[in-house]
């Protein structure tokens, strides 16, 4: 069962256990689902691949509002977002530790034959694709511009 399949079913889950927070976010995930879906080129099909792009992108957006509510002394708007981006995680891939992301990047950049930090942009397209939801994008390139530079 792909992604959007299983975001459909767990709607109707969260529909009879009546779990409101956890039904407004799925519902929410699933219209940027189907508008990803019926996007211009799109063909009518959402790869997994993509869906995770955007569970990536709808948590981030989360958590940013999250952090400014809280900025702005708004702690029950921020609960709510932080519980709606809870939720978002439970379908994202597991999250790599340092040290797992650490050799995933040493891996890519021996795959890649990369020596010096001019060869970033090679190792960066390829770990962004491989590492997709497991890592932050901005920890990804700090890594490998660390290891490059050694």
């Amino acid at each position: 069962m792909n992604l959007f399949d299983t975001i459909s079913e767990d709607i109707k889950k969260a529909m009879l256990a009546r779990q409101k927070v956890r039904l407004e976010t799925l519902r929410g995930i699933k219209k940027e689902f189907l508008e990803a879906k019926t996007a211009p080129g799109a063909g009518g099909e959402l790869s997994d691949e993509n869906a995770i792009k955007i569970l990536v992108k709808l948590a981030k957006q989360r958590r940013e509002s999250a952090r400014i509510y809280q900025e702005n002394n708004r702690p029950e708007l921020a609960e709510n977002e932080l519980a709606e981006a809870a939720v978002i995680d439970e379908y994202l891939p597991k999250a790599l530790s340092p040290e797992q992301l650490e050799a995933e990047i040493k891996g890519i950049i021996s795959a890649v034959g990369a020596s010096s930090p001019a060869d970033m942009g090679k190792v960066m397209g390829v770990a962004t694709k491989k590492l997709a939801g497991q890592a932050d994008g901005r920890a990804i390139s700090t890594l490998v511009r660390q290891l490059l530079s050694k």
